[in-house]
């Protein structure tokens, strides 16, 4: 093989004066190899050869000798003496599968163009690696500065069988338009994204998203930065196909044959993992699915005779904007300016004075993007004529149309029924959609769980007697108490709504789990009883035909249902499942009831 320092340093290097031209000088530095792991199958796919210095000295680690590098003047130099080392070190070796090493785009550009990539080839077989099995890594120390160049380099690296990867991407530094027109066969998710993913929805979410793009492109991507069992457990079931970190391999000199123990377990056990609900309900905008009026509007001078004529032209309009230079200014109600137009004498004297006088000049503006919360307080405004004069409509602060309360109200209950159904606004617990997609994720997955549908006993007098204030705190207990016992590994907690509630249980001491749940609710539940409640063992209360009788407190029924692999097709089917366990749970009484068992599990 050949030497690197007899055979490839530059000029620069061997008469460079810095510490690391000294080191490359003396051939010091050298390779360690980390693993690339297939989190499908458990395999080795590939190793990442990263750079290494003099251990014990400032000048050990990458980021100390990429910055002497910048300081002396040598980055290009020195980028491509690391390849040499990696290729050196991986032909010694001569182990199976792939080698990644990093190169800037700006560097690949340059020695391409002035080398060929037939040199670059020849180059890399010189070290007995063969080109098919080198995958070109693209960091992004520094901005492309040419991307059609990029482009024709990258079509020829392609033709002459090497790959290519985008490093570090989300780093603050990577380009959307760098992966779609680069189209590498990898993409390296920078650890921001991954790291702590099992706590963070926001980033489980613009994985899922990443997934998606990378399908459109044809991309493989690499989930850097793996560290914890919880955090490996959520990427193998976002189904990422490869993954990087401490927990899977450390750098080491020679390249790992397995992946360590404990990533292993954790890849071939059956446990499904947990994912992180967002813990909020969704904020989108409302008026763009709102049907906007595209109405006709008034301007400054338009005369109350003008303005009567357009509304007679436009009888389904409930009011009309005054609009300078697109700028929405008042609001003119129809049924108040027509009784004022049909007085004795009005037209004669108002006729042609200008409208404006008989608008009010404080109408409500609402911008298309308003969210739910910023609408709700129209509807909940103490001037209630919004919803009967509509309010005006804009985008950008321009006048774009009306709109009016009836449709007010219609899209508000939509979007909070749509957000409930991904996280319930009482509880923040996972809604009816997540509930249904781990549901299905378990049966695809072949576990067998138990479904257990919760609901209150005698919850609804309770609610009705002492107001749904108190009746909100009874739901956030059972909320906060299944949280407490369930694990939040293992298991999923979701509110279906109302006082409803679905676990999921993977731990295999569920029963224990939900009776605790049972008798600490039966114990804290008393606290939110009066005096006199406690006392008398109960309230009295109005049932369901309106006759005054007798409640006992307000206790927890649980249903169970064992859910085995292949029993059912379809979320919905577990559901009701679990659903029926719940009634017989209620009939039964307070406590946990297992559908199927030859009795009820006592408390």
């Amino acid at each position: 093989m050949p030497s690197l320092t007899r055979d490839y340093l530059p000029t620069s290097v061997r008469q460079g004066r810095g510490p690391l031209a000294e080191l490359m000088r003396k051939n010091a530095l050298y390779s360690v190899f980390q693993p690339i792991v297939d989190l499908r199958n458990g395999s080795v796919y590939a190793h990442e050869a990263l750079i290494r210095g003099v251990e014990g000295t400032p000048l050990f680690g990458a980021d100390a000798l990429f910055q002497a590098a910048r300081a002396e003047g040598l980055l290009f130099e020195f980028e491509l003496y690391c390849i040499g080392v990696a290729l050196e070190g991986w032909g010694r070796l001569q182990e199976p599968g792939r080698l990644f090493v990093n190169i800037s785009a700006d560097a690949l550009v340059d020695v391409v163009q002035r080398q060929g990539c037939t040199k670059l080839v020849h180059l890399v077989r010189s070290f007995r690696v063969l080109p098919r099995m080198l995958v070109l890594e693209l960091t992004e120390h520094e901005r492309v500065n040419n991307m059609d160049q990029l482009i024709d380099v990258v079509r020829e690296v392609r033709a002459a069988g090497l790959s290519l990867a985008l490093d570090d991407f989300g780093d603050g530094r990577s380009s959307l338009r760098l992966w779609s027109q680069v189209k590498p066969e990898i993409v390296k998710i920078d650890k921001y994204f991954t790291k702590d993913i099992s706590q963070h929805a926001d980033n489980l979410q613009t994985l899922q998203a990443l997934k998606q793009i990378a399908t459109i492109f044809g991309t493989q991507l690499v989930a850097e930065g793996i560290e914890t069992k919880d955090d490996l457990r959520v990427l193998r079931d976002l189904d990422l196909a490869y993954g990087q970190g401490y927990l899977l391999g450390r750098p080491e000199l020679l390249p790992r044959v397995k992946v360590k123990e404990l990533a292993l377990e954790v890849l071939n056990d059956t446990l499904v993992s947990i994912f992180p609900a967002s813990g909020r309900v969704s904020r989108s905008g409302v008026l763009r699915g709102l049907s906007v009026q595209q109405a006709p509007c008034a301007g400054i001078h338009t005369t109350n005779d003008q303005l009567s004529v357009l509304f007679l032209q436009h009888p389904e309009l409930h009011a009309i904007a005054i609009v300078d230079q697109g700028r929405p200014l008042a609001l003119v109600n129809r049924h108040e300016f027509m009784t004022h137009y049909a007085t004795q004498y009005y037209r004669e004297v108002h006729g042609r004075k200008p409208c404006l006088a008989n608008a009010n000049h404080a109408p409500r503006l609402v911008e298309r993007d308003h969210n739910v919360d910023e609408l709700v307080g129209i509807l909940t405004s103490q001037d209630q004529r919004y919803l009967t004069e509509g309010f005006i409509v804009t985008e950008n602060g321009r006048y774009i149309g009306l709109g009016t309360g009836d449709q007010l109200v219609r899209s508000v209950t939509e979007v909070r029924l749509e957000a409930a159904r991904h996280a319930n606004p009482l509880t923040f617990l996972p809604g009816n959609i997540p509930i249904s997609q781990h549901i299905e994720r378990l049966m695809d997955a072949g576990a067998d769980f138990v479904a257990c549908y919760a609901d209150l006993n005698h919850f609804k007098p309770f609610n009705d007697h002492y107001g749904y204030w108190r009746g909100d705190e009874m739901i956030r207990l059972v909320a906060k108490l299944a949280l407490a016992h369930c694990d939040a590994k293992r298991d999923f907690v979701g509110h279906v709504g109302g006082d409803d509630f679905i676990f999921l249980f993977q731990s295999s001491d569920w029963a224990q789990r939900c009776e605790a749940i049972v008798q600490e609710f039966a114990e804290r539940a008393l606290t939110l009883f009066d005096d006199a409640a406690r006392l008398a063992g109960g309230i009295q209360a109005e049932d369901r035909q309106g006759a005054q009788r007798f409640f006992p407190f307000t206790t927890l029924s649980i249903g169970a249902v064992r859910i085995q692999r292949g029993q059912y097709g379809h979320a919905e089917e577990v559901a009701n499942a679990a659903a029926l366990a719940k009634h017989d749970a209620k009939v039964h009484g307070a406590g946990l009831f297992v559908r199927g068992a030859a009795d009820i599990l006592p408390v």
